[in-house]
């Protein structure tokens, strides 16, 4: 090994552990019950998370990379694959609450196994084989990161769905809110934009392939629509006139019987919020969030606005390039509301932002070969783009060009609206 090599081989195992141990942290504040409960298929135990992280670094770089490394356990494979069809059977997603055994120390060993191996392989690795290993690493990393905000936001459903409704942190670290006052509307001119991941550095392959689209003038709300503006369009009878809502959104909310956000409760005339610090007075102040990409439009339906598409949302970026925001490492766990008069704001963080454009390979989207490839491409239909990152998101793990994606009837995540016009 070359002192270059030990040098990024040593940069790379520090990422690894700080990653590896922030997992961990987040699931710290947790009983073992905690971390097996389902409540919907959309989520996912907190056990199983960080089991699937472990075995994702075991599957895709130890089994290939280090010799003679032993699996922890023959059968973790079927029980934490994820989606990988290439690699093998695995429990279905619904049924993962079903793994009671193996119990959470045995989980924990496995995690404190796989960092031990990794430990060893990058402290022995070869140049040859550090230039091979080094795509599949990055992807583990920011596979784990994208796992530690699903901790959080499922996490943050099964707390609120046990009668209690008991707090993930003790004491809020909220501060006191001001009024953002009324939004701005700033402009972006038309004209031509190149979209994509450019320059230096990881991106997932669905920022892959560069290309140009022309957009004509159009302005974006300088902030993110608060609680009071979305509870303003609650008690107007947003949820119950058919006018603002798209077909398949007007069906759900009959369904489901909505007629707030996720998390949302009234008692006796006043609005409270599930967050996770238990359950806090509603803060009008601060953005909207825990809604669906149907109530994100027929919130801008009877605003007599319209979403960005995610070719908008990240040309604005090209123009008001994203100041740091509210993310993971501030420990609010939280929208954190605007300041009144300060320009664009909340690009990044807060909440992820719905845009009005389905989940579509870019132009010369390829899918990679083996199990890899399954990472984004096949899920490139009936979903809809998120841009910008939220408060559960790691900070370094965002881009202006990160294409986040769900279903659009999906609330559990931090989902908020910025409206264009």
């Amino acid at each position: 090994m070359t002192t270059i090599t030990a040098s990024i081989s040593q940069t790379i195992l520090e990422r690894f552990n700080q990653i590896r141990a922030q997992t961990e942290k987040i699931c710290s504040p947790l009983e073992p019950e905690d971390t097996v409960v389902q409540p919907m298929i959309d989520v996912s135990p907190p056990k199983w998370h960080m089991a699937h992280t472990t075995w994702f670094f075991e599957q895709f770089v130890l089994g290939p990379y280090l010799k003679k490394y032993r699996v922890f356990h023959p059968s973790y494979a079927f029980l934490f694959n994820s989606y990988y069809n290439t690699v093998g059977n695995r429990v279905q997603r619904a049924e993962r609450s079903t793994l009671t055994r193996p119990p959470l120390r045995d989980i924990y060993a496995y995690r404190r196994h796989v960092n031990e191996n990794m430990g060893e392989l990058l402290q022995t690795v070869s140049d040859d084989q550090l230039e091979e290993l080094l795509p599949v690493l990055e992807l583990g990393l920011q596979h784990e990161q994208q796992h530690q905000e699903l901790l959080i936001t499922d996490i943050k459903y099964i707390l609120s769905t046990n009668p209690l409704l008991p707090a993930y942190t003790k004491t809020s670290k909220s501060l006191k809110t001001e009024d953002p006052g009324k939004p701005e509307f700033l402009e972006v001119p038309g004209g031509i934009y190149r979209i994509g991941f450019q320059g230096e550095g990881f991106c997932f392959d669905n920022e892959l392939g560069v290309h140009v689209v022309l957009l004509s003038d159009f302005s974006i709300m300088n902030r993110l629509v608060t609680n009071a503006e979305y509870l303003a369009f609650m008690q107007d009878d947003g949820y119950s006139d058919f006018r603002f809502w798209l077909d398949e959104g007007l069906a759900m909310v009959r369904k489901d019987n909505l007629k707030a956000p996720l998390y949302w409760l009234e008692q006796d005339g006043d609005w409270f919020q599930y967050t996770l610090h238990g359950l806090e007075k509603l803060d009008f102040h601060k953005p909207v969030s825990h809604i669906s990409f149907y109530e994100a439009q027929a919130f801008a339906a009877w605003s007599g606005k319209r979403l960005l598409t995610e070719f908008e949302w990240e040309a604005a970026t090209q123009v008001y390039p994203p100041a740091s925001g509210n993310f993971q490492e501030s420990g609010l766990f939280e929208p954190k509301a605007a300041v009144q008069n300060k320009g664009m704001q909340q690009l990044y963080g807060d909440a992820w932002e719905w845009t009005y454009s389905a989940y579509h390979p870019y132009p010369s989207f390829t899918t990679a070969a083996g199990a890899l490839g399954e990472y984004n491409g096949k899920f490139m239909i009936n979903q809809m783009v998120l841009r910008g990152g939220s408060c559960a998101t790691p900070e370094n793990h965002i881009r202006t060009t990160y294409r986040n994606f769900f279903h659009p009837d999906k609330r559990w995540q931090f989902t908020g609206i910025r409206l264009a016009q």
